[in-house]
C-alpha cells in the first residue's frame, strides 16, 4: 500500500467514525512530539523498584502467566 492510498484509508476510516475514544487516541499519536517524549524520562521511587525487582524474579522461576493462561484466568473471574 502506498502512501498516499494508507493517507485515503486513514481520512476515510477518521470521517466514518463517531467514536470519541478512537478520534482521541487519532489526536495523541499525531501529536507526539518526539523530543518531549525523550526527556521526561521517569524516576522510579524505592517502592516501584522493588516491585519491578519482585516482577522480574518471578519471571527468572518461570512464575508467570502465558497470555492464553491469563485470558483463561480473566474469563473465568468474569463467569464466561
Amino acid at each position: 500500500m502506498s502512501t498516499i492510498e494508507l493517507k485515503e484509508k486513514l481520512i476515510d476510516k477518521i470521517s466514518n467514525t463517531n467514536d470519541e475514544n478512537i478520534l482521541a487516541e487519532i489526536n495523541r499519536l499525531l501529536n507526539i512530539d518526539l523530543e518531549t517524549e525523550i526527556d521526561d524520562v521517569y524516576i522510579f521511587d524505592e517502592n516501584e523498584k522493588v516491585e519491578i525487582e519482585s516482577a522480574l524474579n518471578q519471571i527468572k522461576k518461570g512464575d508467570f502467566f502465558t497470555h492464553e493462561q491469563a485470558n483463561k484466568e480473566i474469563n473465568e473471574w468474569l463467569g464466561k
